[in-house]
């Protein structure tokens, strides 16, 4: 019945290992080679995980780069009040805490680390250092943290592994030695998602771009062109020399920059067509701002800010300026601050709020000029609604 599998052996015998070595290797197909190897057509996406969109988004990308640069050194430099019902605070242990985080760090410092690990990859983390009151706080890198979930799914500790060392904190009953900020990811429980992750895409092509950008400076800038061979008494091939010689000269005379602009001397039946850049080609440049303006529009960053040309979506750069502040910077720094305040109360005892003052925030001078004339000339309301609607304490202290 089977005997058709012990073809080129006799009918009823068995074959040895080198017949049936020989049997199969005869029956493989012969595309499988091919397609084995062939990659011709498909996609060659980067990898998608925090260390590697680090690599290729930040480091190897200046729109990236620039756009987290952006809202993490805006966020940081807000100016932060700390207050709670009844006044606000010049002189608190979390005002100290702020100001001064750690010994290599200041507030400026320790927030803007914050903020780009929470940008670059969704995650922050921030240690406290201290029995009780917190002395120093830290932020750690997110792409050395892991979290260790509970039987309920809760954190049980961190996890922090560096050259093949790790570090638990556990969590515990007690307020947890880790503040961790997460951006929201609507399929990961413990983990945030990134801007990052969302213009992966984007970043694939603006690279891509720049590095064929690079490949046609370094090909004389201009495309490729095309030689063509017309042997003599019917001879259509170069020999494997003469193909040798010809593609030697062609790189060490003919390419690069510094070759720009020689001539090109041609003989034994050679002709140079030079090949001109098709409709497509010409809309590279355009292609390569699109994928720019993607990655901006992750990050929630006009593209205006970034230098990008040729965008009207704001009338002027101010107005640009006052939408970066008002829909990008001002959540991201809201919500972190108030994650801070709520953790650090913790240790402390006393309930404090940490929030951006809105009051010295140059981008939004105009419309808390107009919000303080409004609520100032409103008589219907009380004083101490007055105040709680310009964001100060409902009770005022004459001290």
């Amino acid at each position: 019945m089977f005997d058709f599998l012990r073809r080129g052996t006799a009918a009823g015998s068995v074959p040895d290992a080198k017949t049936a070595e020989t049997v199969f290797s005869q029956k493989a197909s012969a595309t499988g080679p091919v397609v084995a190897y062939q990659t011709s057509g498909r996609i060659a996406w980067s990898p998608r995980d925090a260390v590697s969109l680090t690599k290729t988004g930040f480091c190897g990308n200046p729109v990236g780069f620039r756009s987290v640069k952006l809202i993490a050194e805006a966020a940081a430099a807000l100016p932060l009040v700390v207050q709670d019902c009844e006044r606000r605070y010049d002189a608190h242990p979390v005002v100290s805490l702020l100001a001064r985080p750690n010994g290599a760090q200041g507030r400026a410092e320790l927030l803007e680390a914050l903020y780009a690990q929470i940008l670059l990859s969704g995650n922050g983390y921030v240690e406290a250092v201290g029995d009780g009151v917190p002395q120093e706080l830290h932020v750690l890198r997110s792409d050395r943290m892991s979290v260790v979930p509970g039987a309920d799914g809760w954190p049980v500790a961190y996890e922090y592994a560096v050259g093949g060392r790790k570090h638990r904190f556990a969590v515990g009953d007690g307020k947890s030695p880790v503040c961790h900020f997460k951006s929201f990811h609507p399929q990961d429980d413990h983990y945030g998602f990134a801007p990052m992750q969302a213009a992966a895409m984007a970043m694939d092509v603006h690279n891509a771009a720049s590095r064929w950008s690079k490949a046609l400076l370094d090909n004389a800038a201009r495309p490729s062109g095309a030689i063509t061979y017309k042997g003599a008494e019917g001879q259509a091939h170069l020999s494997a020399d003469q193909y040798e010689r010809l593609v030697a000269e062609m790189e060490s005379h003919h390419q690069g920059a510094r070759n720009a602009g020689r001539p090109m001397l041609l003989e034994g039946g050679l002709d140079w067509k030079p090949m001109g850049f098709s409709p497509s080609d010409m809309e590279f440049q355009k292609t390569k701002e699109a994928a720019a303006r993607e990655i901006a529009l992750a990050y929630g960053v006009p593209p205006m800010l970034l230098g990008i040309q040729g965008d009207a979506t704001y009338a002027n750069y101010q107005e640009a300026h006052r939408a970066f502040y008002r829909l990008t910077v001002l959540p991201l720094a809201t919500r972190v601050t108030a994650t801070l305040a709520s953790w650090i109360s913790g240790f402390t005892g006393d309930e404090v709020d940490v929030k951006p003052d809105l009051d010295q925030v140059p981008a939004l001078q105009a419309e808390r000029d107009a919000q303080w004339q409004r609520v100032a000339s409103a008589t219907f309301l009380s004083e101490a609604e007055k105040r709680s609607l310009l964001g100060l304490p409902a009770v005022a202290v004459d001290e």
